[in-house]
């Protein structure tokens, strides 16, 4: 239907009168639709990124498209339920726990729980709240009418079931023209909630009539920042948006060496992240910050190379533009080292550029794209004395607020906490990932997603999606994981990589025991896998 009859269509006191049982009721239809319509997603997916799935060579793009479309909404879908089922039995779900963080903050830790403990047992997940937590019911929020508008790179909207669950909104969702025929099948998946006027779904084309539609609360965007800026300039209507940016990972020198497996593992967990979707995700690290003086800076740099070259299957770059960006990185850097994958995917080429300085091109833009650079500050190669000053250039330096990591062995961890509590706190980004990448915050729904913009310059957007517990005043998402987490994000095969996709999914639509065993399983054999295989 046209933007104005989907706005027609949804009902917002409808909406806001419809009970916690009958929304738990449509949210456990959905999540059977999920699973009925698993394989019509993915399929979508793949046409969509030109991967063709019967074709071993690309098991893992297969596997990256199962987790880029069929894992986002579910786990939101399947936190919504726990939060239902807790209004219904009249005992609201409840943190974990809640403890100061000083400068009047308060650290809320949400997950992991559940089942999800025996996946995540060395992870902490906390929601950073300004002041006294406090919570607000979805039923006290105001609710209206909300536009998501869906992102280009992910043919799955997660903002459709906050919306609706957490924010008290009804939603019309305009799907990016590259994911029109997923969201034809997320219309069926979805079809209970339109069926009661919650949600509505618009052509691809209809973005200006709704985003101008003066009926609208709000307007969820995920996109670039000019898309952004063009929509709040044509409406007065408040847009929530996430924007993405150039984020950091800072790797702290240790205070004893880090062992050869200790460095094969932040190898791969960095390879992973540059390069997993083609380098088409927000969250994904783009620049290392590291001390120019740490003695192991050299054999990290080399570790990341082989596991970029051999370690990790190659993923090709399919995303309209941005061979456009790498070759002006290109023409910025032309010393910069070509990585080919040795399995020789197209389009799989990637840029590492060693040693930037702080000032330039790499600093100030986003590549959206399979490059990497690093910044070798001439700090010493302490944690007390780095740590302080690569906050400092990342707050000053980089563009954008959206996610920053900290790499940091666990004795130096011990040794400097206060100076990493210190620096997680100082690190004015919307997600901090201590020893696990931010992207992990993108599908939490009990943490927040967005830029950390109060006062600065927009890049990064306005706003947080998540939140499911209702804090007001959430700051920052912080995670913080073991240094060598199985947990971690890591792809090491091909197959290995799409069986455990597969079952992360399976998992993540309807987290039984059986299916946690089975992804566990999954697990199991994809760490015995090789790249090309």
């Amino acid at each position: 239907m046209k933007a104005t009859e989907a706005v027609d269509w949804v009902d917002p006191a409808r909406w806001r009168a419809t009970p916690a049982a009958e929304r738990l009721r449509l949210l456990r239809l959905v999540q059977a639709n999920i699973d009925r319509y698993f394989d019509e997603l993915v399929a979508a997916d793949c046409r969509a990124k030109g991967i063709d799935p019967a074709n071993p060579a690309d098991a893992h793009q297969v596997g990256t498209g199962v987790q880029r479309v069929l894992v986002p909404v579910p786990v939101n879908v399947a936190a919504a339920i726990d939060l239902y089922e807790g209004l219904v039995r009249g005992r609201p779900l409840q943190p974990l726990a809640v403890t100061p963080a000083g400068d009047g903050r308060f650290d809320v830790r949400v997950s992991p729980r559940g089942k999800d403990r025996l996946l995540n047992s060395d992870r902490s997940d906390v929601l950073r709240v300004v002041g006294e937590p406090r919570r607000v019911d979805p039923y006290a929020k105001p609710g209206g009418i909300v536009a998501v508008l869906g992102a280009g790179n992910v043919a799955s909207s997660f903002e459709m079931i906050r919306a609706l669950f957490v924010d008290g909104y009804v939603a019309v969702h305009k799907p990016h023209p590259l994911n029109e025929d997923a969201d034809r099948v997320w219309e069926k998946v979805l079809q209970p909630l339109v069926d009661v006027h919650a949600v509505a779904f618009c052509p691809a084309d209809e973005g200006r009539e709704l985003t101008q539609d003066p009926r609208l609360s709000k307007i969820y965007f995920t996109g670039g920042t000019g898309s952004a800026k063009a929509i709040m300039e044509a409406t007065d209507t408040e847009l929530v948006s996430e924007c993405g940016g150039n984020n950091p990972c800072i790797v702290v020198p240790g205070d004893r060496p880090w062992t050869e497996r200790e460095i094969r593992h932040q190898a791969l967990q960095i390879a992973t992240i540059v390069t997993i979707s083609g380098g088409s995700i927000c969250g994904r690290t783009q620049t290392l910050v590291t001390s120019r003086h740490w003695p192991q800076r050299r054999q990290l740099l080399d570790a990341i190379t082989v596991a970029l070259r051999d370690l990790t299957p190659g993923s090709s770059t399919s995303y309209p533009g941005v061979d456009k960006t790498f070759a002006a990185f290109r023409d910025a850097y032309p010393s910069g080292r070509i990585v080919q994958p040795a399995d020789g995917r197209p389009a799989s080429q990637v840029m590492v550029i060693e040693d930037v300085g702080t000032e330039g091109f790499a600093l100030d833009n986003e590549a959206f794209c399979q490059v990497m650079s690093e910044v070798a500050l001439d700090v010493p190669p302490d944690a007390g004395t780095f740590l302080p000053a690569a906050t400092e250039f990342a707050n000053d330096k980089l563009l954008g607020t959206l996610a920053a990591t900290i790499l940091i062995d666990e004795d130096t961890k011990k040794a400097h906490a206060a100076t990493v509590n210190r620096a997680v706190s100082d690190l004015r980004y919307g997600a901090i990932g201590v020893n696990t990448m931010p992207p992990v915050v993108w599908t939490n729904p009990y943490l927040i997603w967005g830029g950390n913009e109060e006062g600065r310059a927009f890049v990064s957007g306005r706003g947080n999606f998540g939140n499911l517990l209702g804090y007001e005043n959430a700051e920052k998402s912080i995670v913080v994981s073991g240094f060598t987490s199985p947990g971690h994000l890591i792809m090491t095969s091909k197959r290995g990589w799409l069986d455990l996709s597969t079952r992360f999914a399976r998992y993540a639509i309807r987290p039984t025991w059986t299916r946690l065993f089975a992804l566990a399983y999954a697990a199991t054999r994809a760490g015995f896998r090789r790249a090309g295989s």
